[in-house]
């Protein structure tokens, strides 16, 4: 007993020290966003042109955070939580970055904290929660203040997901209210979360062991009873899910925000879903050339196409055929897969064929599968522990750099759009912000020409279109008409 005691006192230590070492860290890389400035893609939208944020907490706008369905979105707490930086920090924009890397910090603790509980596993489980605080395809989601919505919906998530898992250990109904209650705030943050039930369910798979019963067997009539009832034990849940489903297909119905098949057929979605999969992971283990936007393509590659299809096959059957003996890698694939759905493109809703933010909670299934993975296959090695200690430190210093080096990119607007540029094709979208933003500056020169190059992409861009035309007449008014061609589409 005293050696148990001992064992839970040192285990508690490294904890402390592991969040303490892991709230420098992410700090310090971080710390940089205290000099960046509202970006024009939405930040003005959500926060700095919209009057009822503007304008802090009052009874009215709390009113209007839960009613209105404002840049085709229902999300009212993080309406809320964007009030409450305006109450503290008016429209300093240090402030607003500063509360979404505490939220991200706490979001990283929770996910540890939940991990060890679950599995038993303090040193994997740091890993996993380091790679989450620390990865570069997080800084969108961290470093643009009009995603708030991300870090919260995933700080509520994590948050249900704890206390989940000690509420199937302590069998505390408390518990089961407050892990419904974190979801419901999720889901009231970024409706994304409403595939949490399930990722519950592989959950209970792995590693909480629900599937199995004491003094039962397991076979298929066994597992399929213990599901259903699982099942039934999340039905609160599931409910939950679905009314936010209805709500946000509501809402970005009647906004014009979801296209129709006729703007993009069913068939180019399902192609670019099954590119945009090997993608996601292709930029989780090389997280090179992150943009703010990737444009949809016009037309998809046969070739890539089916490659994509194949490499995703492969590597179910794979996952499976493992999965018997580690479960733990079809719960973190089939984590990542499920919660991709809602943002994987069967729905469109913008112009995107993927986004970084999108891989804020999914990527944490593939964390999973390589922290896990890895750590299986060196057991039996001599040097096996120590081996895995330094890939662990190259992993989190490789990463560390790189994400310091991708929030560089976000510190204006110039600044973000002009890399975008570099590492995508055929960005029209991002010329004409771009050319917004020079023509703010007073380079006039260098914002026509980024006008000139969005028609040159996309002929019907309006908002380029008129651009063009303020910028050539302000021109025209400092030097002069003969200083200006005027070009021909």
């Amino acid at each position: 007993m005293i050696r148990n005691s001992l064992e839970k006192d040192n285990a508690l230590r490294n904890l402390f020290l592991i969040c303490i070492v892991l709230i420098v860290i992410v700090s310090a890389v971080y710390s940089q966003v205290t000099s960046h400035q509202f970006i024009s893609y939405d930040d003005n939208v959500y926060v700095v042109n919209n009057p009822h944020v503007a304008n802090g907490v009052t009874y009215k706008n709390i009113v209007w955070a839960f009613t209105s369905y404002y840049v085709a979105n229902w999300h009212p707490i993080t309406w809320l939580s964007h009030m409450v930086d305006v109450k503290f920090y008016g429209m300093d924009p240090r402030g607003h970055h500063v509360t979404n890397v505490i939220i991200h910090i706490l979001s990283s603790l929770i996910l540890l904290l939940f991990l060890f509980r679950s599995t038993g596993s303090l040193w994997k489980s740091s890993f996993v929660a380091a790679l989450f605080a620390l990865h570069p395809l997080h800084v969108e989601s961290v470093a643009w203040v009009a995603e708030r919505k991300d870090v919260l919906s995933a700080f509520f998530g994590f948050l249900s997901l704890l206390f989940y898992s000690e509420y199937v250990t302590g069998h505390k109904p408390r518990l089961y209210f407050l892990s419904l209650l974190s979801f419901i705030l999720g889901l009231m943050s970024k409706p994304m979360l409403i595939t949490l039930p399930i990722i519950m369910l592989l959950m209970d798979y792995w590693p909480l062991n629900r599937y199995s019963h004491e003094g039962q067997g397991q076979g298929l009539k066994q597992f399929s009873a213990r599901a259903a009832t699982l099942i039934k034990d999340k039905l609160t849940f599931i409910f939950c899910s679905v009314i936010s489903a209805v709500i946000t297909i509501y809402v970005q119905g009647t906004s014009g925000a979801i296209k129709s098949f006729d703007v993009i057929p069913l068939g180019i979605r399902v192609e670019n879903a099954s590119i945009a999969y090997v993608k996601y992971i292709g930029k989780t283990f090389w997280p090179f050339d992150l943009a703010i936007l990737y444009p949809m393509p016009s037309n998809l590659p046969l070739w890539e196409v089916i490659v994509s299809l194949v490499i995703l096959l492969i590597m179910s059957s794979a996952i499976i055929l493992a999965g018997r003996r580690h479960h733990y890698l079809v719960v973190g694939w089939l984590w990542f897969l499920v919660t991709l759905l809602p943002v994987i493109g069967l729905i469109q809703v913008g112009t995107q064929s993927m986004a970084d933010r999108y891989s804020y909670i999914p990527s944490i299934g593939l964390f999973i599968m390589v922290t896990w993975g890895v750590s299986n296959l060196l057991e039996g090695f001599k040097y096996g522990k120590g081996i895995l200690a330094l890939l662990a430190g190259l992993a989190i210093i490789s990463l560390t750099a790189l994400t310091r080096q991708q929030l560089s990119y976000w510190q204006d607007n110039i600044s973000l759009y002009r890399h975008t540029l570099q590492v995508t094709t055929d960005n029209d979208k991002i010329n004409t912000n771009l050319g917004v933003a020079l023509a703010e500056k007073g380079e006039l020169n260098a914002a026509i020409h980024e006008f000139q190059e969005a028609l040159r992409i996309n002929p019907n861009n309006k908002q380029a279109r008129n651009d063009l035309s303020i910028a050539l007449a302000q021109m025209r008014a400092q030097y002069g008409s003969s200083a200006v061609r005027t070009p021909v589409y």
